[in-house]
């Protein structure tokens, strides 16, 4: 049976944590490739998906770039403003979800980084890529990585059980059941955490994931009104090979 992606949901702090994001060295070696291989200028107009903290954002706005970023988590964004504002940082925040983003021919560029693609169902995915496609320019570039089967296979997690304190889960002891299901098949993974509070409530969250091979996401965005110009192992120049954890891809709106 192929999954339907039912009941994403996971807590709001989450994005808090480190592993939401990519090491500051990676990210400065990305910013500078993707400055470099897109041939940005200052002035140029970036929309940054997702945008979080603004680890991407303020990169790209110090090289003079018009940067937008868009996330649907508040708390990141108030952050993001706030050290914009501290920084002297010409950036623009919106908190918004970016399935409801209805920005027309504005950007030269839009970024959706570290696989942020990948937990959204096929619905989203198409509505997301109609969204971009709108926002950007005529000959606008479309950037974003997603993760491979050979991915899930290194992380290789187990289901377990533990008791917590204090986790991003609940603030207070609890129990945590975590599991993992997998379809190869269909290239589909879930990850699915019950938490149990003292006072024997009980809530669930589940994540799914949509690995891609490079035929799969080429075709996706073909359909979707996208050329892919080139295919990479990562968004910092590492030449694209079969057995890659990633898959960075540069696309470009036609029309």
């Amino acid at each position: 049976m192929i999954p339907t992606f039912p009941n994403r949901c996971l807590p709001p702090t989450l994005t808090n944590i480190e592993a939401a994001s990519r090491s500051f060295a990676t990210i400065d070696r990305s910013v500078a490739w993707l400055v470099d291989t897109l041939a940005l200028s200052a002035g140029d107009t970036v929309l940054d998906l997702g945008c979080g903290p603004r680890l991407y954002a303020s990169r790209l706005a110090r090289r003079g770039l018009k940067v937008t970023g868009v996330d649907y988590s508040r708390r990141s964004i108030t952050y993001a403003t706030q050290t914009a504002r501290e920084q002297n940082l010409d950036i623009t925040y919106r908190y918004q979800n970016y399935l409801e983003l209805n920005d027309e021919a504005a950007y030269h560029t839009a970024l959706l980084i570290y696989g942020d693609y990948c937990p959204l169902s096929p619905a989203d995915r198409a509505k997301l890529l109609r969204n971009v496609r709108r926002a950007l320019k005529s000959g606008g570039y479309f950037v974003l990585d997603v993760s491979t089967r050979e991915h899930r296979l290194r992380q290789r997690r187990h289901n377990h059980w533990s008791v917590e304190e204090g986790s991003f889960w609940n603030a207070d002891i609890h129990l945590v059941l975590e599991q993992h299901f997998d379809y190869p098949a269909e290239l589909i993974h879930l990850d699915q955490y019950v938490v149990v509070d003292a006072g024997h409530n009980l809530r669930v969250f589940r994540n799914w994931f949509q690995d891609f091979t490079a035929g799969r996401i080429t075709a996706e965005l073909e359909q979707g009104g996208f050329l892919v110009q080139s295919l990479w192992a990562d968004l910092t120049g590492t030449e694209y090979y079969e057995t890659t954890e990633w898959i960075g891809v540069i696309a470009q709106k036609v029309g």
